[in-house]
């Protein structure tokens, strides 16, 4: 791409055979920021994406990836971002919504994703600086007010025994009250009451909102 040279693509597969080449001149820093691991979803952009991780070694490589909580639903999700942060990586859990989600390489190629949408996702590929420059920034603020996904998953993230586990589970399936607390053998006062403990405990203001904030933080599992 020439200086200042803007490129829309649709889908992964048109992004990797466009724009895949741009991955692995990454020499300097590999900043992502997404709202989960399914942003870039095909496998071939995923290991494009994923084998920059690692920087082959290079001296001074500087990778950081940030994420919303929605990137810790599921236990490979997790293995995942662990292999990252064992192989040098940083990763940053942000409680409020990105910006954008973004790859930029070495402060000079970014990858912008749209909005979701039905069909392919589109991205947009730039080397403008004025472009590469702003939401690089827009990512440093957002990467300065979240959380190391450590200091996260050891602080942050609620901890539930597996009976509670069990009630959002139920939560999640739509039961009544009544069937839920027969199936788990409770009174529906004390399923209630469980309930209500779960919603506080999850900050939540509904029912519906404590199951969707449990399956952020990968708690029904």
């Amino acid at each position: 791409m020439t200086a200042n040279q803007v490129m829309t693509v649709r889908g992964d597969a048109e992004l990797v055979a466009r724009a895949g080449h741009l991955f692995a001149g990454a020499r300097h820093e590999f900043v992502c920021a997404a709202r989960d691991l399914d942003t870039w979803s095909q496998p071939e952009a995923r290991e494009a994406i994923s084998g920059r991780m690692h920087a082959d070694g290079t001296a001074g490589f500087v990778v950081r990836k940030l994420l919303t909580p929605a990137a810790l639903a599921d236990e490979a999700s997790r293995r995942h971002l662990g292999q990252i942060t064992a192989a040098g990586g940083r990763v940053r859990i942000s409680s409020a919504p990105l910006p954008h989600e973004t790859i930029i390489i070495d402060r000079r190629v970014m990858i912008l994703a749209s909005p979701e949408a039905p069909g392919p996702r589109e991205f947009t590929v730039t080397t403008s600086p004025a472009l590469v420059s702003g939401v690089h920034a827009l990512f440093l603020a957002a990467w300065d007010n979240a959380t190391d996904l450590a200091a996260y998953l050891s602080g942050d993230r609620p901890h539930l025994d597996d009976d509670n586990r069990a009630v959002l589970r139920a939560l999640g399936a739509g039961y009544t009250d009544e069937t839920a607390a027969r199936g788990l053998g409770l009174s529906v006062r004390t399923y209630r009451r469980r309930v209500a403990e779960l919603m506080a405990t999850l900050e939540a203001d509904s029912r519906f909102q404590a199951g969707l904030r449990a399956g952020e933080l990968g708690l029904t599992g």
